[in-house]
C-alpha cells in the first residue's frame, strides 16, 4: 500500500538542498548516516556543525511506530500531552499480546478474546488522535514498517528496539521509549545525542549456506553487545548491493543487539524494486531520481577510513554460517567451529525445538529457502527430529506463502504455523515440555537469546542462526550436525545429505493479500470517547510525577545491587507480565525480579531495610517508598541493554527509585530514565561499584548546583559507621536537566503546552 505520499515528496524535494547545506557547512564530503540526519534537523536547531559522540541535536522525524505493548503506556502519556491530533503520521501495531500456542487460528482468537479491553483501548485512542491502527493478525510492526511506511533517505523513530529494521530500505530509524514518541507526536523537537559512525564494508557475494543474517552475527562477535553503543552503523560495497532489500533489513533489525543507535544502507536497486514489488512505484519513482542523495558521496567510498570512526571489512564469499550463543547474541561460532564448541562448554546436544520467522527473518525469501530444506526433507525420506515452529511476519508474506505451497511445505514436515505475531521471539510462547527444569537447547531465527527470554525457562540453551540452517538442525535434531559435510540417516536407513537451500527474493506472482488489517482514523476524533475503568487490571490512566523538590538527595537506601548482565528483560520481564503493560502499579510487580542480587547471588530476594529481613524487590521498593523512603539501584557494564521497554524506567519511578548509577548504561534505557526523572549515574570510577556495601545509606550531593558537565558526588554511609565518597559522572545536558527538575519530560511537554 502507498502511505502518506505528500510527506515523502516533501522529504525528497527539501533533501538536495539540505544534503548541499551540510556538505558546504561541514567542509567535507558525507556518509548516507550524515545526510539523513542533517536534512532532519529541527526547527528549533540552531547548529549546523555537530561533533560526534558528544553533542545534542534536536531532530524532525517524519513518523512514529508503536507495538502495542509499548503503544499503551506511550498513548496513555500522549492523552496528558495536551495535544487533539498527532503531530506527525503515526501507527499502532497489535503484535506482542498473541501468545503463540497451538497454531495461528486458534491463537489469534484467544488474543482477540483476552486482550479486547486492551485492542479497544489502543484503537479507540488512535482513532481519537488520528493514528493508523493495524488489527491484532495483521503483522509484526517492523516487517508492516518495511512492506508499507519505510522510505530511503527518512527518518522515523519506534518504541521498539528493533524499530532498526527500517535501515533495510534506507532509513535512519531508531528504537526509543513512549516519552520519546510522544515528544515526536506533540510536535516538539526529538533529541539525540550525534551518533558516532561505523562503517562496514562488505565485497563479495553470498552463496550456498550463507545468508545476509551470518553477516550480522559475525558483526556481533566482532563488536559485542554493546560496541555499536552510540554508533550509526552503514554498510556500503559492491557486496552490500548484491543484497535483497529484506535481507538488508534482518542486518538492520539485529544491529540492535550490538547496541547501535541503528544500522543503513545506501539506496540501490535492490530496494528500488521492493518498492515497486510492495506497491510503492511512485516512491521508487521519486527515489531514483535522488539517488545520489540516498548514498554515501563518492570520496567516502574509496576512503571510508577517512569518515567513519570504525571501519570493518567483510568478504561475503568467504563468509560461513554462523551459530550465535547461548544466553547472548554476541557469543559468534562459525558453523565449522560450533560442533566443538557444543562438546567443550557441554552444551545440551539435543536440539528440542527450531523456530523460525519473527520480524528478523520472515520475508518471502527467508521463508522460501527454509521451504526447500523441508521439501528435500519429504522427499530424501527424513524424519524431523526437532519441534518445528514458523512465525509469519506480516500477513503480506502469510497470504502469499500459503498460495505458493510454501507454508505447506513447512506443514508437511510437521511444523506448526503460528500467527502473524513476535511470539516465540519475545516470550509470548506457552511451550509444551515435559519438564521445565530439564537443561535444553533450541535455536532460533530470532535476534535475542538471553536468558529466559524466549520461554521463561533459565535453563534453556537459545542460539541464533538464519532460518536456512534452523530448518536443517530441526530435521537433524542434534546441534552439532553441520549440513555442508555431514550426512543423516533416513526412514530406509540410507546416509542421505541435504543439498544447499535455493530460494526467491520474491514471489512469481507478485504478492497478494485478502484484508491487510489496517484501520485508517477518523478525520476529526474529537467525538471519540476513550474509557478506562477504574477497576481494570489492564490498564490504568497516569498520574503526573512529582517535580524535584530542590533539595540534594539524602539518606538513600540501597535497593539493590545487580551483579552481570542486566537487560530490560532483567528489570522488567517480558512474557506473561505484557497483559500489564497499560497498568504502572501491577506491572510495577515485576521490577528488577530477574537482576542478580550481589551481595547473595541470588534474583528477586534482596535486604529489606524496613522489616530487616530479606524480601522481594517490589515488595522492598513498596516499604520503602511507603514509609517515605527514596532508593537507588546499583547495576554493572550496559545495564538496560535489550528491548527499549520504558516501563524498566517507569516502575522504578513508580516505587521510589531515585537514581540509578552503573558502570555503563545502555542508550536507550539511560534516555528512558531520565525522560521519567530518574537520575542516571554513572561511575566515574568503575572500581567504585565494589564500594556499594547491602546497608549503606547513600547521599546524593550536588543537585542543587546541577550542570551539564559537572560531577555529583556520592557519600556511601556504611553499616559500621565508616564512609565513602565517591564522584558520580551523568550525561545530562540543559534540557535534560530541566526534565529532571520538572519530576519529568512529560511534565515539561505538559506545562509548555498550557
Amino acid at each position: 500500500m502507498l502511505f502518506d505520499f505528500d510527506l515523502i515528496k516533501s522529504v525528497y524535494e527539501k533533501m538536495p538542498d539540505r544534503v548541499n547545506k551540510a556538505r558546504t557547512s561541514l567542509g567535507k564530503p558525507l556518509t548516507l548516516s550524515e545526510k539523513i540526519l542533517y536534512s532532519h534537523l529541527s526547527v528549533e536547531e540552531k547548529g549546523d556543525q555537530f561533533k560526534r559522540g558528544e553533542d545534542y541535536v534536536n531532530f524532525a522525524p517524519d513518523r512514529v511506530a508503536m507495538q502495542d505493548a509499548t503503544a499503551q503506556m506511550a498513548l496513555l502519556q500522549f492523552m496528558n500531552a495536551g495535544k487533539v491530533k498527532a503531530a506527525v503520521p503515526s501507527t499502532v501495531h497489535c503484535d506482542h499480546l498473541i501468545q503463540a500456542s497451538t497454531g495461528a487460528e486458534k491463537d489469534l482468537a484467544d488474543a482477540k478474546l483476552q486482550n479486547n479491553e486492551v485492542y479497544n483501548f489502543l484503537e479507540s485512542v488512535s482513532n481519537k488522535y488520528g493514528i493508523g491502527f493495524w488489527k491484532p493478525g495483521a503483522g509484526i510492526i517492523h516487517q508492516v514498517v518495511l512492506e508499507n511506511y519505510a522510505f530511503p533517505g527518512g527518518m522515523m523513530i519506534g518504541t521498539d528496539s528493533h524499530t532498526v529494521n527500517a535501515g533495510g530500505l534506507g532509513m535512519v530509524a531508531i528504537g526509543v521509549g513512549g516519552a520519546d514518541a510522544v515528544d515526536v507526536m506533540a510536535g516538539m523537537p526529538w533529541e539525540l545525542k550525534m551518533p558516532k559512525l561505523i562503517g562496514v564494508k562488505l565485497t563479495g557475494k553470498l552463496s550456498g549456506w550463507v545468508s545476509p543474517k551470518d553477516v550480522i552475527l559475525k558483526v556481533a562477535g566482532i563488536l559485542t553487545v554493546k560496541g555499536g553503543t552510540g554508533a550509526i552503523v552503514e554498510y556500503f560495497g559492491e557486496g552490500a548491493d548484491s543484497l535483497s532489500c529484506t535481507g538488508k533489513g534482518t542486518i538492520c533489525n539485529m544491529g540492535a543487539e550490538i547496541g547501535a543507535t541503528t544500522s543503513i544502507f545506501g539506496y540501490d536497486r535492490n530496494m528500488s524494486n521492493y518498492l515497486r514489488l510492495t506497491g510503492r512505484e511512485k516512491v521508487a519513482d521519486l527515489a531514483d531520481v535522488v539517488m545520489k542523495h540516498l548514498r554515501s558521496d563518492d570520496e567516502v567510498y574509496e576512503n571510508p577510513g577517512m569518515y567513519y570512526d570504525q571501519v570493518i571489512e567483510i568478504n561475503l564469499s568467504e563468509l560461513q554460517p554462523y551459530i550465535n550463543g547461548p544466553f547472548t547474541p554476541d557469543l559468534a561460532h562459525s558453523l565449522s567451529e560450533f560442533a566443538a564448541a557444543v562438546k567443550e562448554n557441554n552444551y545440551p546436544r539435543t536440539l528440542e525445538v527450531g523456530l523460525i520467522g519473527s520480524c528478523t527473518n520472515s520475508s518471502y525469501e527467508d521463508l522460501s529457502r527454509a521451504a526447500s530444506l523441508a521439501r528435500q526433507a519429504k522427499d530424501k525420506n527424513l524424519k524431523v527430529k526437532a519441534e518445528f515452529v514458523v512465525t509469519p511476519g506480516s500477513e503480506l508474506v502469510r497470504y502469499t506463502a500459503e498460495r505458493d505451497g510454501i507454508l505447506s511445505e513447512f506443514e508437511g514436515i510437521g511444523g506448526v504455523i503460528m500467527a502473524n505475531a513476535c511470539g516465540p521471539c519475545i516470550g509470548q510462547w506457552k511451550r509444551h515440555t515435559d519438564d521445565p527444569t530439564r537443561k535444553n537447547s533450541i535455536i532460533t531465527s530470532f535476534n535475542r537469546n538471553f536468558a529466559k527470554r524466549n520461554d521463561g525457562n533459565p535453563n534453556t540453551h537459545g542460539f541464533v542462526a538464519s532460518p536456512e540452517l534452523v530448518t536443517a538442525m530441526a530435521i537433524a535434531g542434534d546441534l552439532c550436525f553441520n549440513p555442508i559435510t555431514d550426512t543423516l540417516v533416513n526412514e530406509d536407513g540410507v546416509e542421505v545429505k541435504l543439498d544447499e537451500p535455493v530460494g526467491l527474493e520474491f514471489p512469481p506472482q507478485g504478492f497478494d493479500m485478502k484484508d491487510s488489517g489496517y484501520l485508517a482514523p477518523n478525520e476529526n476524533g474529537s467525538d471519540v470517547l476513550i474509557k478506562v475503568s477504574d477497576d481494570s487490571e489492564r490498564l490504568q490512566l497516569l498520574k503526573p510525577f512529582n517535580s524535584w523538590n530542590g533539595e540534594d538527595y539524602k539518606g538513600l537506601n540501597l535497593l539493590i545491587k545487580a551483579k552481570g548482565k542486566c537487560t530490560t528483560d532483567h528489570i522488567s520481564m517480558a512474557g506473561p507480565w505484557l497483559r500489564y503493560r497499560g497498568h504502572l502499579d501491577n506491572i510495577s510487580n515485576n521490577m528488577l525480579i530477574g537482576a542478580v542480587n550481589y551481595f547473595n547471588e541470588e534474583t528477586n530476594s534482596i535486604f529489606n531495610p524496613v522489616s530487616k529481613e530479606y524480601n522481594e524487590v517490589p515488595a522492598t521498593a513498596r516499604a520503602l517508598k511507603e514509609n517515605g523512603f527514596g532508593s537507588i539501584v546499583v547495576g554493572d557494564e550496559n545495564y538496560g541493554e535489550g528491548s527499549s521497554r520504558e516501563h524498566a524506567a517507569m516502575e522504578p519511578r513508580h516505587l521510589g527509585v531515585k537514581a540509578v548509577i552503573v558502570r555503563s548504561f545502555a542508550r536507550i534505557h539511560e534516555t528512558n530514565l531520565k525522560k521519567q526523572g530518574v537520575l542516571a549515574l554513572t561511575f566515574a570510577d568503575k572500581a567504585d561499584y565494589d564500594k556499594i556495601q547491602e546497608k549503606d545509606k547513600i547521599d546524593i550531593i550536588g543537585l542543587t548546583e546541577f550542570k551539564t558537565g559537572k560531577a555529583l558526588k556520592l557519600i556511601l554511609t556504611h553499616e559500621d559507621g565508616a564512609v565513602d565518597e565517591i564522584m558520580a559522572n551523568h550525561s545530562y545536558n540543559d534540557i535534560q536537566i530541566e526534565w529532571f527538575k520538572a519530576g519529568s519530560a512529560l511534565n515539561l511537554i505538559r506545562k509548555q503546552n498550557s
